[in-house]
């Protein structure tokens, strides 16, 4: 789990324990791309001692702090730009740093494709529905998931060729019988 701002104590207190703690375990990584390098370092604290006299003592086991420094060239101007950030995870154990952070990073890739899809494609955060908006959203979900199962093309391109044919060539792609 990530912590936020919106937790200022508790990213505190994962902020002090990693300056103030030796890592269990370190891996650093660097990857270059067009016009873009970024460096990120990870390290996995033992936090059984740091949160001891909270609310949170029996759920968190480790800290996992994760650093990245990226570099960006501007193409217009030929500049570089740099930006740094460090973000604070908790975990309930303490799990090797390669480990979490491919846990880390298969979760980045689930926001940037489920969940951008969803937002572009089925327009959730346009959506102005106000009475049952669960409802809606399941059945949003249905849709996406029997779309995405079945993905021919763009996503886009697929809920408009099953928008045309109706809800039976929809329920077709799944082999869903129709009363």
């Amino acid at each position: 789990m990530q912590v936020k701002d919106n937790q200022p104590t508790l990213r505190q207190q994962a902020k002090d324990l990693c300056a103030s703690a030796t890592p269990l375990s370190t891996a650093s990584r660097r990857d270059r791309g067009r016009n873009r390098q970024e460096e990120r370092s990870g390290a996995v604290f033992n936090a059984a001692a740091a949160f001891t006299d909270t609310e949170w003592a029996s759920l968190i086991g480790a800290v996992i702090r994760i650093e990245r420094d990226v570099l960006t060239r501007s193409a217009r101007t030929g500049l570089w730009t740099r930006s740094s950030e460090a973000a604070f995870y908790l975990a309930t154990t303490a799990i090797p740093v390669i480990r979490a952070a491919s846990a880390i990073r298969d979760h980045g890739k689930v926001e940037n494709t489920s969940h951008d899809a969803r937002d572009v494609t089925m327009g959730e955060d346009r959506s102005r529905i106000r009475c049952s908006p669960g409802l809606f959203g399941r059945r949003r979900s249905f849709a996406f998931g029997i779309l995405e199962a079945n993905r021919r093309s763009s996503l886009l391109q697929d809920r408009y060729r099953a928008a045309i044919g109706g809800v039976d060539d929809l329920l077709d792609l799944r082999n869903i019988p129709q009363p």
